[in-house]
């Protein structure tokens, strides 16, 4: 039985030409876990949000969405807030309340249920998602993994016949991804919840899947089984990009059929192929450039009594290089960045810039002379009510008006320029960020998740814009949770631990010697190829092991 039906639907934004959304036909069934995939500007979140009424974007809406068969506009507001529930893509964003109870507690109530069958409720949810070691804390002192299980919980304790999720995952580690992943596969199996979930990060939501969905242009290209998606998307389609590593290695050696999709899979895959153990040459080490940004010693905590967040921090960052910084959630990453942007004052110890005290710098010289902050928010960024007025006001600051277009152009904000950026995508959002920094001409940049709600062909737009930035000087600190990227195209990585940079060394060094913090491709290949940790690495080794073999 379809739980959700939708006919004939489509959505523009208002004053915006292109639909958002364009003559979408879908089916849910019960039980179905559904993931939706496209690049950053698809429909996805549009699509996800018309089904939930109480936050769809304000525009033109063509067609119909039936839940159980009933139009979903007449459905009872009561009844459609506890059948259809929603996780988005910022963990604080759907808190409302002040303690974890509350907060499990506070939509039941809303509905006017009982004391009693609250109380039952709660108990059983807060057991179910482990939460009763931290069942009375404050919300405000959880991690971004903790955070994003209590909205899970809190949906789930109104008992919703249909999940929506919107990149649920963005914002969490990679260790507190899994275990939110490894939840949503046992709400499906366990209680038969329906799922519908967009997401950029696939390693392991695509083989829960028992169906794909693909988006582009505001248009369904491809709805069926996952490990036919190889066949189903255009030749050299994007997406391909961002498939889980096991298919893209499998795509690369020219496999299509049948493609497998997880670790293991990929795994039995290669030894299959009998290949001898071999190793990517190491990188080679740069000298290294003068230090621009520096923290010795540094503590720091929030309150006066509390406890440290930083802790004999120390950092040293070099002209030109690009440096990622991953760990935790809740650990103190963002904390550390703000110390290192001046944006919060350390209460031991100093930072320095350009071998000065960074405290002896004005604002003016530090941000728009010096450095530029993306925020993990990237909306405290935005003033404007267009995002052409967002771009116009920062060049004018700046004085580079004339680089408008090229920004425009580099991250596809053409077709955005009317939209108000608050109703943009989380990936669109990012993007808009990013290129208002850059407007700024920076010599440092500090980004703090800034591939957050990106798909692969803007995650290698925004690689290549930061690879030109720094053959001219620019230096770059990210804080991530994206192995992926900082494997690919950080000069060096570090892990941030118990308030401080415990190590830091060259990519392939730093990710080789890792077990959960690698990427995929290592945890595939691991004892078959020495330090392999991209699919560009696996792949260039199986084609050489292939060519001695023939040779």
């Amino acid at each position: 039985m379809a739980v959700l039906t939708i006919k004939d639907l489509s959505f523009s934004y208002p004053e915006e030409k292109d639909n958002a959304l364009h003559s979408i036909n879908l089916e849910i069934d019960e039980g179905e876990f559904v993931v939706l995939l496209g690049q950053s500007g698809c429909g996805k979140s549009t699509l996800l949000k018309q089904i939930k009424r109480e936050i769809a974007p304000h525009g033109q809406l063509i067609g119909e969405i039936f839940y159980r068969d009933t139009p979903i506009h007449l459905i009872e507001a009561q009844l459609k807030s506890s059948e259809i529930g929603i996780v988005l893509q910022n963990p604080e964003n759907q808190i409302v309340t002040d303690k974890v109870w509350h907060e499990l507690a506070f939509g039941l109530e809303n509905l006017g249920l009982e004391t009693h069958t609250i109380r039952r409720r709660v108990a059983e949810m807060a057991n179910f998602f482990g939460i009763q070691q931290w069942f009375r804390q404050s919300t405000i002192d959880l991690s971004g993994g903790q955070k994003q299980l209590l909205n899970l919980a809190s949906v789930m304790v109104m008992q919703p016949s249909l999940l929506l999720l919107d990149e649920p995952t963005s914002q969490l580690n990679p260790i507190a991804a899994s275990e939110f992943m490894t939840m949503l596969r046992k709400l499906n199996e366990e209680l038969g919840l329906t799922i519908l979930i967009a997401e950029h990060r696939l390693e392991e939501v695509l083989p829960m899947a028992s169906r794909v969905i693909v988006m582009e242009k505001g248009t369904v290209i491809y709805n069926g089984k996952p490990r036919n998606l190889l066949q189903g998307l255009p030749h050299g389609h994007a997406m391909i990009k961002a498939l889980p590593s096991a298919m893209r290695i499998y795509h690369s050696l020219g496999g299509m059929i049948d493609s497998p999709l997880t670790i293991k899979e990929g795994r039995q895959y290669l030894q299959e192929m009998d290949i001898e153990n071999d190793r990517i040459e190491d990188e080679v080490l740069h000298e290294k450039q003068e230090i621009v940004l520096e923290a010795k010693d540094v503590a720091f905590r929030y309150v006066k009594d509390g406890q440290d967040i930083l802790r004999y921090f120390n950092i040293k960052v070099y002209e030109g290089e690009f440096l990622s910084v991953i760990g935790g959630n809740g650990t103190g990453k963002s904390t550390a960045l703000k110390v290192l942007s001046g944006l919060l004052k350390p209460y031991r110890g100093q930072v320095f810039l350009n071998g000065r005290k960074i405290n002896k710098y004005t604002n003016t010289e530090l941000y728009q002379k010096n450095m530029a902050v993306l925020p993990q928010d990237p909306t405290v960024l935005f003033v404007e009510k267009k995002v052409s007025q967002e771009l116009q006001t920062t060049a004018k600051m700046a004085g580079s008006i004339s680089k408008i277009e090229q920004i425009i152009e580099l991250f596809g904000l053409g077709g955005l320029l009317e939209r108000h950026p608050f109703d943009l995508s989380g990936g669109e959002q990012q993007k808009l960020a990013i290129a208002k920094l850059l407007l700024l001409n920076p010599r440092i940049l500090l980004l703090d998740e800034p591939t957050k709600g990106l798909d692969a062909h803007a995650k290698q737009s925004l690689a290549e814009t930061l690879q030109v930035l720094q053959k001219h000087g620019v230096t770059i600190l990210m804080v991530t949770h994206d192995i992926e990227f900082s494997a690919q195209y950080s000069d060096r990585c570090a892990l941030f631990f118990d308030g401080q940079i415990i190590s830091n060394d060259p990519p392939r060094k730093f990710y080789s010697g890792n077990t959960f913090y690698t990427t995929a491709a290592h945890r595939m290949t691991r004892k078959i190829f020495d330090n392999a940790i991209t699919c560009e690495d696996v792949v260039k080794l199986c084609k050489k092991a292939d060519k001695v073999a023939s040779g």
